[in-house]
């Protein structure tokens, strides 16, 4: 017996649950490293995740690292970086100008950066706001996702 469910009703049961990934309180991450909140809209939000895949899936799809699986774009991680990357203004740096994990050194002539888009053509048509969208991305996909961002591919 084969079972037929229309479409709209598939829709109708997943909307509701979809709804609550994009409230305020999941919206809101850390803007500086004094942690003062700010809050996204679900459409900066989409626009990040766009701008991030085109800029940067290649490499950190799924918010893993897939040069150095060891340093992925999880919390965790972000929080343990020096200087710590756990904030909008501080992902936003470092898309200016990358530096190693424990903050000795630049990398940004190996990691796409604004200040190597000559060398990364990726990064050459994005301005500052790009940068704290693609950031705010960063920031609230592990909300939504949760522990499949950054866990690189035993979650997928």
């Amino acid at each position: 017996m084969l079972l037929v469910i229309p479409m709209a009703a598939l829709v109708y049961c997943s909307a509701p649950a979809n709804a609550a990934l994009w409230d305020a309180s999941t919206l809101t991450v850390p803007n500086d490293p004094d942690g003062t909140p700010v809050t996204f809209t679900e459409e900066e939000i989409k626009s990040g995740r766009k701008i991030f895949n085109s800029s940067c899936g290649t490499c950190h799809a799924g918010g893993i690292t897939k040069t150095n699986h060891n340093v992925g774009l999880d919390p965790e991680t972000l929080a343990l970086a020096t200087p710590p990357r756990n904030s909008v203004e501080a992902l936003v740096d470092y898309m200016k100008d990358p530096t190693s994990y424990d903050g000795e050194y630049s990398i940004a002539d190996v990691h796409p950066s604004l200040s190597s888009s000559d060398l990364f053509v990726q990064m050459r048509d994005l301005d500052e706001e790009d940068l704290r969208l693609m950031a705010g991305y960063i920031l609230v996909a592990p909300k939504v996702q949760g522990m499949q961002w950054g866990g690189g591919k035993i979650y997928f």
